[in-house]
Order: structure tokens, then C-alpha cells, then sequence
């Protein structure tokens, strides 16, 4: 079973975007701050991350940056999930390895569609 690991710290955000994974067969794990999320890395390899940009401590771009620059990570597909939805923010994402960048509110066909192409489910 493919595993997301959502790092949202939103709660209403976490409840829709864990419904619609849910929804499409798939276990979230959920985590509210950057760092819980490299705590979660170490214990377990999610199929794919999906990160917010405005996180308490470590920021989602940061995490994407560590993510794709250490070996253990870096073949984790990550998807950005942000209300910061300029070209600008897109640019960054990408240029910090993100694979997808997805803006919110988000469109669950997209979000899908997206998670499948990353993840071949």
C-alpha cells in the first residue's frame, strides 16, 4: 500500500487532504512541523511527501532542500502544497528539487493525478 507522509499544520487543511488520499486508498501519516517530519524519516520511507511551505521551525521549502540533498531521501517524490502561489514560489520549489507544486485550495483531481504520476499507483 502506498504511504503518504503529509506535512500540513493546518488541522483543517490535514482533515481534507487526509480525506482525499484516504478516499484513493492510501495511508497518510500526518505531521505538523518540519521537524517531526525528519524524525518520521528516520523511522520509516514514505512513497511520497507532500509539504506545505509555511511550517512552524523549519520552513517546507527547507525540508524539501534536506530531502533531496541527502541520500537516504532524495528519490522521495515530494509535492509543495501551498497557499504561495506565485511563479516565484514555483521557481523556488523547483529549483529545491520539489516534484510537483500544487496551490491551494487544492483541486483533488489534481492532487491525485499528480500523486499517481509520482508514485505509479
Amino acid at each position: 500500500m502506498t504511504t503518504i507522509l503529509l506535512v500540513e499544520d493546518s488541522l483543517t487543511e490535514t482533515e481534507i487532504l487526509t480525506r482525499y488520499l484516504r478516499q484513493a486508498g492510501l495511508t497518510v501519516v500526518s505531521v505538523k512541523s518540519g521537524e517531526e517530519a525528519y524524525l518520521k524519516l528516520q523511522s520509516q520511507k514514505p512513497d511520497l511527501v507532500i509539504l506545505d511551505v509555511i511550517l512552524p521551525g523549519r520552513s517546507g521549502f527547507e525540508l524539501c532542500r534536506e530531502l533531496k540533498t541527502n541520500v537516504n531521501t532524495q528519490k522521495i517524490p515530494v509535492v509543495i502544497c501551498s497557499t504561495k502561489d506565485t511563479d516565484v514560489d514555483k521557481l523556488w520549489g523547483s529549483m529545491l528539487g520539489a516534484d510537483a507544486y500544487i496551490p491551494k485550495p487544492v483541486d483533488q483531481q489534481k492532487l491525485m493525478q499528480t500523486i499517481r504520476q509520482l508514485t505509479a499507483v
